[in-house]
């Protein structure tokens, strides 16, 4: 069927298409009698306003880009769910891209997304510096970024939704400690990730504490995928390093660790607690369900897009960081 047009409308109605285009804009120079002539008649005919053409008007797009490193796990959906809460009903549209852990394609997004001209980019990056030049040329070019979870480097000034990685680590580890666990292996993300490293540091600080921290029991990964976790396990158990308790960097982590455990008639906690952070729906549907740092991801994403709409009205406005608040969630993997 064809598209119907204002050329359509105007041949239909016998006005100049000038004054059909500000009727569909109720412009207030136009009469109430013409606007409801071709309100009336664009439902009659079935007329979709061209987006693209009216947002050119606006000097909109009316279009906020999202990118994640992954949509495999829950975490990116809950986020995009609180983004969409705030900006759907504001007549924007998303265009979600996903950089698969991968900077290079992280940046090809973000040309991508460029080149449809959106009206800002919220983004979860895959490498704290490896884009910064782009972060920093995009910002320049008048287009506001907002990064939630993992951040840019400090040098790069832009809104920023968190969490305190740090606090919330250490938090985790000493509730190992407390439930009598002496050997704790942490599966540390990428360190080219800064949450990375601030859950390590928090780990390391509490170990310390309690004097008994062992630079072995670290294993850093160059991925979060389950296999990932499976094969920090393995190399714990081929260096015959002792442990009776694990805190992954991720939910992923965790329950690769876990499988492997499972798989090898490890008990989980009797033999080994662990605990991750992140605290998706992964968390309560692994047996035993996983005990977590449970971030507001959704909440998160209000909150992203929220100072996104901010930088959108005014440019210039002071960029902000939101600090959100995590729970710990006690679950049977470590009781």
């Amino acid at each position: 069927m064809k598209r119907i047009t204002i050329k359509d409308l105007s041949k239909f109605l016998s006005l100049s298409t000038s004054t059909i285009s500000r009727a569909l804009l109720n412009d207030k120079n136009v009469s109430y009698e013409t606007k409801k002539r071709v309100l009336d008649a664009a439902d009659q005919l079935g007329y979709k306003p061209n987006l693209t053409a009216l947002n050119l008007k606006s000097g909109q797009s009316k279009t906020i880009g999202v990118v994640v490193p992954e949509m495999i796990t829950p975490f990116s959906a809950k986020v995009l769910e609180g983004i969409q809460n705030v900006l759907y009903p504001l007549g924007y549209r998303l265009v979600i891209t996903q950089s698969d852990e991968n900077p290079l394609i992280e940046r090809k997004n973000l040309q991508l997304l460029e080149g449809f001209n959106v009206d800002g980019i919220i983004i979860n990056l895959c490498h704290e510096t490896y884009n910064n030049d782009l972060y920093q040329q995009i910002i320049n070019q008048g287009t506001p970024l907002v990064f939630f979870d993992r951040i840019p480097s400090k040098s790069l000034d832009v809104s920023k939704v968190v969490v305190d990685d740090y606090i919330n680590s250490s938090l985790m580890v000493e509730y190992l400690i407390k439930t009598g666990r002496k050997r704790i292996a942490h599966i540390m993300g990428p360190q080219t990730i800064r949450n990375a490293v601030e859950r390590a540091n928090g780990y390391r600080r509490i170990m310390t504490k309690y004097n008994i921290f062992d630079e072995d029991l670290i294993i850093t990964t160059e991925g979060m995928s389950f296999d990932y976790g499976k094969e920090a396990v393995k190399q714990l158990l081929h260096k015959k390093t002792s442990f009776d308790s694990i805190f992954a960097f991720s939910d992923t982590l965790a329950i690769g660790a876990m499988n492997f455990l499972l798989e090898n008639n490890i008990k989980i906690p009797g033999d080994v607690a662990v605990a991750s952070f992140s605290g998706t729906e992964l968390s309560t549907i692994v047996y035993p369900q996983l005990t977590s740092v449970q971030q507001p991801l959704v909440k998160m994403g209000e909150t992203a897009a929220e100072l996104m709409l901010e930088k959108i009205k005014d440019n210039s406005a002071p960029s902000r960081t939101v600090l959100m608040d995590a729970v710990l969630v006690y679950r049977a993997s470590t009781l």
